[in-house]
């Protein structure tokens, strides 16, 4: 018997927005189910029905270009295709893929977009997920190589040279999209807003003042609306990947949704969680998951190297890890965690 466990209506980071100490209604703000969660966009006074209509269309065309789950979208008709055509796609798809193929190169393919194949074998987060036999793990795992992907820039068109190949987008397309509301909003002149695409969360501007915006961290192992920690933060993009988010229980064991591209299986390395502030959420909801499958040691001098990308390990044991400065701007909430510097 399997119990299954999907908490992604609220996603890779549960966003706890505070007015100092105590939290207030909202503004004018507008939520919709959209790339398969709940999206919700505030622009407190300045907001306008043109500019959130605009906001909410662009998620739409963005769902409808890159979602792998339904049929005659882009990726799905370059998974359809595989092995036997390339497919002509919108830009969209060719910025995103070229981004994925990046981070796939960074981390030597800890991330890869052609994980669909162990994505689709495990179900985690569907109706029917399940421990798979091994020779199923391992057919899957020969499908995987992000090196395979032939992008034509020019002509605009995505190839797949083998037949089982699938592309899976989940773990960097809401970074996207969320740059994108952000460059809706910014180009409408509106300089105070926050972004909750399913836990993909931009602030822009501060709360007032030059008072920064608080944003809580979901408590990794606690019910929804508990927060293990505050970071204090303007104009900038946090993105949380672990292991609470989608997952089953089989057998009294749970088998979460980042997988390895390595053995095939749930990534079991201590960590829960990883958090991710920096300025694009692209790269956030990238290096979320990147650094999540890479592990602390490897995860931490990969996010030291990079200039502007703070990082907070959550550890199974209550321990929170973080790269140099992180934590200065960050208060912690839960006393069943602890700061490691």
């Amino acid at each position: 018997m399997h119990v299954i466990k999907n908490t992604k209506p609220l996603v890779f980071l549960f966003l706890f927005i505070c007015f100092f100490s105590s939290c207030r209604k909202a503004p004018e703000s507008q939520t919709e189910f959209v790339l398969g969660t709940i999206c919700s966009v505030n622009l407190f006074e300045q907001g306008t029905s043109e500019v959130y209509q605009a906001i909410f269309a662009r998620l739409r065309e963005i769902e409808d270009h890159m979602s792998a789950n339904r049929a005659d979208t882009d990726v799905d008709r370059i998974n359809r295709n595989a092995g036997v055509a390339p497919v002509q796609v919108h830009d969209d798809v060719i910025q995103v893929l070229q981004k994925a193929r990046y981070y796939a190169e960074l981390t030597g393919g800890a991330f890869d977009p052609t994980v669909g194949p162990l994505v689709s074998l495990w179900g985690i987060g569907f109706e029917h997920p399940r421990v798979p036999e091994e020779n199923e793990v391992q057919e899957a795992l020969s499908l995987i190589n992000w090196r395979d992907i032939v992008i034509d820039a020019g002509a605009k068109t995505v190839f797949l040279p083998r037949q089982g190949m699938k592309i899976d987008l989940g773990a960097i397309a809401k970074g996207y999209a969320a740059d994108e509301v952000s460059r809706i909003i910014r180009e409408a002149n509106i300089n105070k807003a926050i972004i909750d695409l399913g836990g993909n969360v931009i602030v822009i501007g501060s709360k007032g003042r030059g008072i920064p915006w608080r944003v809580g961290i979901q408590n990794i192992s606690g019910i929804r609306g508990e927060y293990l920690g505050i970071m204090n933060v303007t104009n900038k993009t946090l993105v949380t990947s672990g292991v609470y988010e989608r997952y089953f229980e089989q057998n009294g064991r749970r088998y979460h949704h980042i997988l390895s591209t390595e053995n095939g299986y749930p990534v079991d390395n201590n960590l829960l969680a990883v958090t991710i502030i920096t300025d694009n959420s692209i790269d956030a909801d990238a290096l979320s998951t990147s650094l999540f499958a890479l592990g602390y040691e490897k995860g931490y001098e990969l996010a030291a190297s990079l200039p502007g990308v703070e990082a907070v390990f959550v550890f199974n044991n209550g321990i929170l890890r973080g790269t140099p400065g992180v934590f200065e701007n960050f208060e912690l909430a839960n006393r069943q965690f602890n700061v490691s510097e």
